[in-house]
């Protein structure tokens, strides 16, 4: 009798069970079903103008949550380039300038960079911000803008549309520190460092403050993006930032003469690493140099990015072969200088180019920068220390005629769609253009740093004594040594 009651019993518990369950889920059936027909039965008593505006609204707020998600993202990535700059002057250049110097030289080599850092922003905060971009004419902006007066968080849609304004400005900030470093490499191991601080500000004002804006700035003569009267293409800084650093490094190499006992006396790199590791750190910040200068994080900063590196790759493999052919080995010198030669090449065309044209750029540059430091620099016998002139100044004199030869639409219309952009599409124009370009951030360079030269030379003395010289710039400018070797 046990089993038959035991088995009536589990079927009923089942039962209960089972009905529970269905019962249960009828009711919430039932529930779901009222809560989904209030809504329509509500959404049935508006109007159709209510219903239009409805949509109108979850559209706007849509397209605002778009607009905010561009603006984060275009604005990280350009506070990361705006990091990636800032570290090409240092470490970047202060080492690879810092190892290519004898070892008494390489504190005060590294000073050079580095109070360039600090003082260029200071004035650029005050007044060459204003001057490179603010509202002005043709040349020179105005002075609307001293203090960072009006330079906010709101963008400024002539520069960039999406990120705030002050993220514009403290990006440009970073290319106006490295460009007078850079200048630095010329004069290396004989100005005193007052004489530089001097050289320096002044060179910011008058040189670079007018090439930026004219390249750059709103209503700038050979701003291509705005209008300007010559559209010179120059996508992150060919013109203005190695063409005059390059050529004020030769104007200042030639003015104050060559170092005690060159080219007589040896004076090769006291520290190849530290160089190699410098180029290494340049070529990396170099990313946020072109790839920054979309002003965004959309496609345009993705081929800049892969043409910087195309470009480099193929200049250290041009610089090398052309040493390896003339002295029956390649150095790793040779090698860093190539790459550093094709960024330099590559700056004025990475968003205009494929990447094909970025090796072909890459390449030339390399060879022909080879050229201008080995064969170039002996023929006429200056002494451009680090090769400032013949890696800046013709590397990107090389770059920027080049960029009018191989700058395609198809890559970045600037002139409009379905117009041709460079030589190969049938702009023959746009290399007269870069011409141009160049030949007035030659000019400038020239007359506005030996102008410069003069007034410092006149105030207070460029050069350091010839004791000093020999002595070294690290004991004489700063009182102290790079290396405390155990005795």
């Amino acid at each position: 009798m046990r089993l038959p009651v035991a088995k009536v019993f589990l079927a009923f518990l089942f039962m209960l069970i089972v009905g529970g369950s269905v019962v249960g889920g009828s009711r919430v059936i039932a529930q779901t079903s009222i809560q989904t027909a209030a809504p329509a039965a509500s959404t049935a008593t508006l109007s159709q103008a209510d219903r239009i505006a409805a949509l109108e609204k979850q559209n706007a707020d849509n397209a605002a949550l778009i607009a905010q998600a561009q603006t984060a993202g275009d604005n990280g990535w350009m506070l990361v380039s705006a990091a990636l700059v800032l570290m090409m002057s240092g470490p970047g250049l202060a080492l690879f300038y810092g190892g290519l110097v004898r070892k008494k030289n390489i504190l005060g080599t590294m000073m050079q960079t580095f109070a360039m850092m600090a003082v260029i922003t200071v004035l650029w905060a005050l007044v060459t911000y204003s001057l490179a971009f603010g509202e002005g004419n043709a040349f020179i902006g105005g002075l609307h803008n001293v203090f960072l007066r009006g330079v906010g968080l709101a963008p400024d849609v002539k520069y960039a549309a999406t990120i705030p304004l002050q993220t514009f400005m403290v990006y440009q900030l970073m290319f106006a520190i490295i460009t007078p470093a850079l200048i630095t490499g010329a004069f290396a191991e004989r100005m005193k460092f007052s004489a530089m601080l001097v050289f320096m500000v002044l060179w910011a004002v008058i040189v670079y403050s007018p090439m930026a804006h004219m390249v750059w700035g709103k209503g700038g003569l050979l701003n291509a993006s705005l209008g300007g009267r010559f559209p010179c293409l120059d996508f992150a800084g060919g013109t203005v930032v190695h063409v005059t650093s390059g050529v004020s490094a030769l104007v200042t190499a030639l003015y104050l003469g060559k170092r005690l006992g060159y080219p007589k006396v040896p004076m090769p790199p006291h520290s190849v690493v530290l160089s190699f590791i410098g180029a290494c750190l340049l070529w990396v910040g170099w990313f946020g140099f072109n790839a920054g200068s979309a002003l965004s994080s959309g496609t345009l900063a993705t081929s800049a990015f892969v043409a910087t590196h195309f470009g480099a790759a193929a200049a250290a493999i041009g610089w090398s072969i052309a040493e390896w052919i003339r002295q029956g080995k390649p150095s790793a010198l040779g090698a860093i200088s190539g790459a550093v030669a094709g960024l330099v090449a590559i700056t004025p065309a990475s968003g205009f180019v494929t990447p094909m044209s970025a090796l072909w750029i890459g390449l030339i540059a390399g060879v022909f920068c080879y050229f201008m430091v080995v064969k170039v620099k002996a023929a006429f016998g200056y002494d451009d220390s680090l090769d400032a002139f013949g890696v800046h100044g013709a590397g990107g004199t090389m770059g920027a005629i080049l960029t009018g030869v191989f700058a395609s639409s198809a890559i970045n219309p600037i002139f409009g769609a379905g117009k041709a952009t460079g030589l190969l599409e049938g702009n023959g124009h746009q290399v007269l253009n870069q011409l141009v370009g160049v030949a007035i951030a030659w000019t400038l360079s020239i007359v506005g740093t030996l102008v410069i030269l003069f007034i410092v030379d006149k105030l207070i003395g460029l050069r350091v004594s010839e004791d000093d010289e020999r002595e070294g710039l690290d004991l004489s400018q700063h009182g102290e040594e790079g290396y405390d070797w155990a005795h």
